[in-house]
C-alpha cells in the first residue's frame, strides 16, 4: 500500500478486503480518505497521485459503513455457461470441452438451487475441472464427482447437499 501511495499512476488492487482484520479496515479507509498515511516511524507518505484502489469482496463479512461510502459499487455475478466453459479451458486446457461443459453444467445447477451455504465460485470450478482430470476422468461420472467433491465444496452440510443432488443429476 505504501508502494501505492509512493508511486503514480498506479492501481491498487486489495482482494477480499472482508478478510482483512479492522486494524487493516481502518488503515486502509485512512488511505482512502486523504491518500495518506502517518507511520510514527516513517513519517506521512502521501500521493502525488491518488492512486485507482479496487476492493473485492466475497461478502465474508459486512464491511464498514464509512468504507463503503468511499467506494463505487459493482456486483459481478457468475459467468454464463459458455463464459465459464470457456474460462475452464483457458486455465486448465488438459481437460476436454465436453469435460469442461458437463462440470459448468453441474456447477451451474447447483448454483441455482440457492441452498448452499457457500456456492462453488468459478475457482471451484476451475479445482474441480483440474481434479477430475488427475483422476483420468473423461466424462463427468457419480463415482468420479463424490471421489472429487472436496474440490468443489468447502462445507460438510453443502458436501452432503451437493452429493445428493450430484446423485439426482448424474445418475441414469
Amino acid at each position: 500500500m505504501l508502494a501505492a501511495l509512493q508511486q503514480s499512476p498506479v492501481v491498487l488492487l486489495v482482494d477480499e478486503v472482508d478478510r482483512a482484520d479492522d486494524e487493516f479496515e481502518a488503515f486502509l479507509l485512512e488511505v482512502l480518505s486523504t491518500y495518506q498515511v502517518t507511520i510514527p516511524e516513517l513519517g506521512t507518505v502521501q500521493a502525488a497521485t491518488p492512486p485507482t484502489v479496487v476492493l473485492t469482496s466475497n461478502r465474508t463479512r459486512e464491511l464498514h459503513d464509512a468504507l463503503k461510502r468511499r467506494c463505487l459499487y459493482h456486483w459481478i455475478d457468475h459467468p454464463g455457461l459458455e463464459r465459464e466453459v470457456a474460462i475452464v479451458r483457458s486455465r486448465v486446457p488438459e481437460v476436454s470441452a465436453a469435460l469442461a461443459r458437463q462440470v459448468v453444467e453441474v456447477v451451474q445447477q447447483l448454483r441455482a438451487a440457492d441452498d448452499l451455504a457457500k456456492p462453488p465460485g468459478v475457482a471451484e470450478t476451475i479445482d474441480w475441472a483440474r481434479a477430475l482430470h488427475h483422476l483420468g476422468t473423461t466424462d463427468l461420472n457419480l463415482g468420479t464427482a463424490a471421489a472429487s467433491l472436496g474440490a468443489l465444496v468447502k462445507h460438510r452440510d453443502d458436501a452432503d447437499r451437493v452429493r445428493a443432488a450430484l446423485d439426482r443429476m448424474l445418475t441414469p
